[in-house]
């Protein structure tokens, strides 16, 4: 049921599919999607989730171990858009611009976001000296937020363009952002 769901998500976008749609992609009748899920909001989320998780373990395992802030960076922007060309379903659930924008589904969009920009904020605390994180922290969370904005808008114009490859779009965002 899921994969069919993620599927007709991930193409048709949350707001143009229906639970009638699914149902029937799925051949199972609405009120048994009604059963197992309870609402549209639920379903999706459940095609959400482990698109967040897996999205979310990419970026970590490729950070860690990392000499550096700029490493740290570096692998985790490839992998985000490794992640994003390898799994462009996936991407297309989570960051889906028709989803609602309040409710279950937006909090577990925010979660996701706060993971991530959250690995960038801990690799730039860790690599200032002790005595600075305090006093850097607020600054430091809003450049990773920042930096996770850049990553998804860049994301959304090269899926829609399709003119580079996954590697060369993180490069072209690892290059400006060096380029401070």
């Amino acid at each position: 049921m899921l994969d069919a769901a993620r599927a007709l998500f991930a193409h048709r976008g949350y707001a143009a599919v229906t639970m009638d749609d699914v149902a029937a992609a799925v051949g199972v009748t609405k009120p048994l999607l009604y059963t197992y899920f309870g609402n549209k909001e639920r379903l999706y989320v459940a095609c959400m989730e482990p698109a967040g998780d897996a999205l979310t373990r990419t970026v970590v395992e490729a950070v860690e171990g990392a000499a550096s802030y700029d490493e740290a960076v570096e692998k985790g922007i490839h992998a985000f858009f490794g992640f994003v060309d390898g799994d462009r379903d996936a991407w297309r659930v989570l960051f889906d611009e028709t989803a609602p924008a309040g409710g279950e589904v937006a909090r577990h969009v925010s979660e996701t976001r706060e993971r991530l920009a959250g690995l960038v904020a801990a690799a730039r605390l860790g690599a200032l000296p002790p005595e600075q994180r305090e006093r850097q922290a607020v600054e430091v969370e809003a450049i990773a937020t920042a930096v996770l904005g850049a990553a998804e808008a860049l994301a959304r114009w090269w899926l829609r363009t399709d003119s580079l490859t996954a590697a060369q779009v993180a490069d072209l965002l690892i290059t400006n952002l060096r380029a401070r």
